[in-house]
């Protein structure tokens, strides 16, 4: 059944408890991966992402943990509904989601997995098969979005192939300008040696990205099988016209940065997090 969009309280309870079981039937003592879900007031989407979990196809020991990163619903509660070991990151940003992910993390590669989002069944054992060939030290990929009444198919059908031809082209000089933390996985490892930002409102993971560089390359995996279903974090909720014209005067400014590498960026004011 259809859960995504539906508080816990609104699936009925088998779907849960079965939910539930398939969680823990997975879950490893000696994990090689793990599994990091990071949510901040997802409690209308976290279930039928950790349903996409639970029906994962896997050819590697893993484990599930969550992140509640100062939620004010009842996100909380689904961690605790279906058996998932979570913890409470009261500092708001998704970087110090993220580090709170790492800092408890037993696995030796790290994936990044947004609430918000739905993950096919092959996804962990394809990025693997490209984080595991030599000389990588990160993998992102491509990813889509649900249709709504402001999101036709067909329109995200042409908006994502648009994208996806300017982030391959993009990523040949700038492979971290296209990594997105819902679909970033990486060597733990090569990550606790570096520093995943806590100090900018957006941008931490391809900035996790560039840090790891000197570890190995940027992959990415083009893998239709590999492909999760997200909300409109990234793309708004305005009209899709809407949306691809804002996107083309964003990513139109400075265009010529595709022909060139860079290892450092500098940050504009309205990304730095103020400090008390």
């Amino acid at each position: 059944m259809a859960i995504y969009g539906k508080k816990l309280c609104e699936i009925p309870q088998v779907v849960v408890e079965d939910i539930r079981f398939r969680l823990s039937d997975i879950q490893s003592d000696n994990p090689l991966i793990s599994i990091v879900v990071i949510a901040y007031n997802e409690e209308c989407r976290l279930t039928s992402c950790l349903w996409s979990l639970a029906d994962m196809q896997l050819s590697y020991p893993v484990e599930i943990i969550g992140v509640n990163n100062n939620s004010a619903d009842k996100t909380e509660d689904i961690y605790k509904s279906l058996g998932v070991q979570y913890y409470n990151e009261m500092r708001q940003s998704p970087g110090y989601a993220r580090k709170c992910g790492l800092d408890h993390a037993r696995g030796k590669f790290y994936f990044c997995i947004d609430a918000d989002t739905i993950y096919p069944k092959n996804y962990v054992d394809l990025m693997m098969k490209e984080l595991l060939k030599p000389n990588v030290s990160c993998i992102s990929a491509f990813w889509s979005f649900y249709p709504d009444e402001n999101h036709s198919r067909f329109g995200l059908f042409f908006f994502e192939m648009i994208r996806d031809m300017f982030l391959f082209v993009q990523h040949f000089k700038r492979p971290e300008l296209c990594v997105r933390g819902m679909v970033f996985a990486f060597n733990a490892d090569y990550a606790r040696q570096v520093t995943i930002r806590t100090d900018i409102r957006r941008g931490e993971d391809g900035s996790l990205a560039l840090s790891l560089k000197p570890f190995g390359k940027i992959a990415f995996l083009y893998n239709r099988k590999a492909r999760p279903v997200t909300g409109y974090g990234t793309l708004g909720s305005q009209s899709l016209w809407q949306s691809f014209v804002e996107h083309v005067k964003v990513q139109g400014k400075g265009l010529s940065r595709i022909f060139y590498k860079k290892d450092h960026y500098e940050d504009s004011d309205d990304n730095l997090v103020k400090r008390g």
